[in-house]
Parts: structure tokens; sequence; C-alpha cells
């Protein structure tokens, strides 16, 4: 997954790392403080008793106490030389001082010119958006340029901790948690999935009712795409593997009338949530998406979910941002993502719809839908 996008960013973090390192230069420890102060020296003629010489007594009825005087302080020297001396210890940090290397860099934008421009080449070519590709060049050049920073063994560290942070802000635009939203929301929740044809919009239908039926909420199908031969019956099938009921009319009917009877079922037998399906179409096609706008006014959806497959790279980007301005979306669900090698959709299509990825697809089975959440994200490409 994402292989051809760690190939490249790989690549700008060991180029840029390299330059880091030439600018890099040393940073002198500071000196050590010495640990005795040498004793002043007195001469002869001012040398005075350290000790008053006076005899000291507990008290009138005990015999003196011997106190031992020294005239001198070259007395006091020859009896400390003759103890025995304890080895010097070192502490933690003068072991670090004598053991630790620093080194800094500053870069000036003159710099990072071609490392950056060679960085936005490579997220073009991994499919990410031109306005979103140039969004983390800067952010990375912010964050690198200007600031005096110490370096460690491993100058690619702080390249590829700029990158990760220029990649997390860029995908974790407008962060909406679905589950938090249908758990404090009036029931039922309607909810109306939109995209074009063979995206896997009808399989994440499935996959969704499956996901909120394990968390314990009942989940009514609507079988709102009466026009593509056979599309009503593979929802059905996709609900009695669930378990889940299915609301159906006639190929070729109203499907905002599908929809409103299964709203009206829902209602009646309290249930929680309502998942509507609907004709996939392009957004080109000027009467199915009025007939989109039609279904979407009629049933007043909670929410609008796009659907569309990863590996399509800034085309679903594109479609995403067209169906945005036709029926504004709440936020995406991404098909295929296991067998994504770039990455640039799920990367650009929050930032561009300024709406958040739900749900990443990832494999063929009812439970392989996987909540987004872009720190994983991140890490899979870096890791």
């Amino acid at each position: 997954m994402f292989n051809k996008l760690k190939e490249k960013l790989s690549g700008f973090t060991k180029s840029l790392g390299r330059q880091i390192e030439e600018k890099s230069v040393p940073v002198e420890a500071p000196q050590e403080q010495a640990d005795d102060v040498p004793l002043i020296s007195v001469s002869e003629s001012e040398q005075q008793p350290l000790v008053d010489t006076t005899t000291v007594t507990k008290d009138d009825t005990t015999e003196p106490q011997k106190v031992i005087v020294y005239e001198t302080q070259s007395e006091v020297n020859e009896v400390e030389a003759s103890k025995p001396q304890e080895p010097k210890k070192f502490g933690f940090v003068s072991k670090a001082k004598a053991l630790v290397f620093e080194r800094e860099f500053i870069l000036d934008e003159k710099d990072l010119e071609e490392p950056l421009w060679d960085l936005q080449i490579a997220l073009l070519e991994s499919d990410i958006a031109l306005t979103v590709a140039e969004a983390i060049t800067e952010a990375v050049k912010s964050e690198l340029v200007g600031s005096r920073r110490k370096i460690g063994k491993d100058t690619t560290d702080i390249v590829e901790q700029a990158l990760r942070n220029a990649l997390y802000n860029v995908m974790s635009a407008n962060v909406f948690d679905l589950d938090d939203y249908v758990k404090n929301a009036k029931k039922p929740v309607h909810i109306v999935f939109v995209g074009i044809n063979g995206t896997g919009k009808t399989t994440s239908i499935a996959k969704t009712a499956k996901r909120f039926k394990d968390m314990g909420y009942s989940v009514v199908l609507a079988a709102g795409d009466t026009f593509r031969a056979g599309a009503i019956d593979q929802l059905q099938i996709h609900g009695d593997r669930v378990g889940v009921k299915v609301i159906r009319h006639q190929e070729g009917g109203d499907p905002a009338a599908v929809v409103y009877d299964a709203i009206q079922y829902a209602e009646a037998h309290k249930a929680d949530i309502v998942l509507s399906d609907t004709a996939g179409r392009m957004h080109t096609n000027l009467n199915l998406m009025a007939q989109l706008k039609k279904v979407c006014r009629v049933s007043a959806p909670d929410l609008i979910i796009f659907v569309d497959e990863a590996v399509a790279g800034n085309d679903a980007v594109e479609r995403a941002a067209q169906f945005n301005e036709a029926v504004p979306i709440n936020g995406s669900i991404l098909t295929k993502t296991d067998a994504d090698a770039k990455g640039g959709a799920a990367i650009s299509i929050a930032y561009i719809t300024g709406k958040p990825i739900l749900f990443l697809g990832m494999g063929q089975g009812y439970d392989d839908l996987k909540k987004f959440d872009p720190k994983w994200f991140v890490d899979q490409i870096f890791d």
C-alpha cells in the first residue's frame, strides 16, 4: 500500500538529509567547571591557628578534653594527604558531554528551492492535487527554514518529521466522528450515499450497515438505485447476508419514493438508521444529478456520503468536488485503499472538499471497512 509514494518521499528525505549534513556545524560543549577549588596560599608570617588553642572542657568536674590543634596550613595539608582517597565520581551530565557530539544547522529558502521543487513534483506524480502539493511543500518549508536546529546522528529524521506534520495537517482537516454523531442524533438517522458507477458504493453501504448492526443499531436499507439493472437485487442480497431490512420498489421507479418509504418504515418500527443507495452517475450527467438533488430535497438526509475509489487519484478528488457543489457532501468513503500505490486521493480529498474522510475500504469482506485515522494513514507511508 502506497509503495510508489513511499519511494518518492524516501528519496526526498534522503536528499535533503544529505544537504542538512553538509550545512551542519559542530557545537562546542561548555567547559567543565573544576570540581575542587585550590586553597589560597598563605605565607608563613600570615599563618594563624585554625582552632583556638584554649583547652576545652565539658564542665568543671570532668577531665580536659583532648583537642588536636594545627598551627599552620601545611600541617593540615600533610594530614589530608595521608588520608585514603576515594575514587573521583563523574555525574551523568559529565558523561553525556563526553560522549555526545552535537551539531546544528540553519537552512534558508535558497537551500530548499531545489529540494522542495523535487518534493512537489513527487507529490504530483503520486496523484496529489496541485493545491494540496503546494500546501504540503509550504508547510515543510515553514518548519525547516530559518530556525536554528540541533541534529543528532540521522539528519533524515528531521526532514521526515516535517513531512509527517505537513501530511497530517492536510489530512486531518474538518475531522468528523460519524459514530459520535449517530449516537447523539435524533433517530432514525438518514444517510444518503452518492457517487459514480462501479466504485463500490453499494458494497460500502452493506459494510456500513454491518458495522452499525454490530454496534447494536437497527438498520434499514433503501434501494434507491432504480436506474441500473440488477442494482435492487444486489442490495437485497447484501441486506440478506448482513441481516437488515431492505425497502425496494420496481426497477425504473421513483428513487425519492423508495427513500421516503424507507424512512416511514424506520419511524414506524423505531429503527435507528436508514442507509439509502442512489444510482451511480457521472457529475456531468445533468438529468441524473437533478434526480439526486430531488432525492435529497424530498428526504432531507442528515448526512450525504460520497463514495469513490482511492486508486482513481485526482479523478476521485475532482468528482468529489463536483458532487459537493451539487449536493453538499458531509464526508467521503474511499474504496480499494489496500490496492492504492500512490495515496493521492486520500491525501487530497479532505483538503479539496473541506469534508473529512470517514472510512477506507480495505478488502472485499463486510468487515473490511476501516474508520479513517490520519495518524495511522501517515504512519503507513513512513513505516
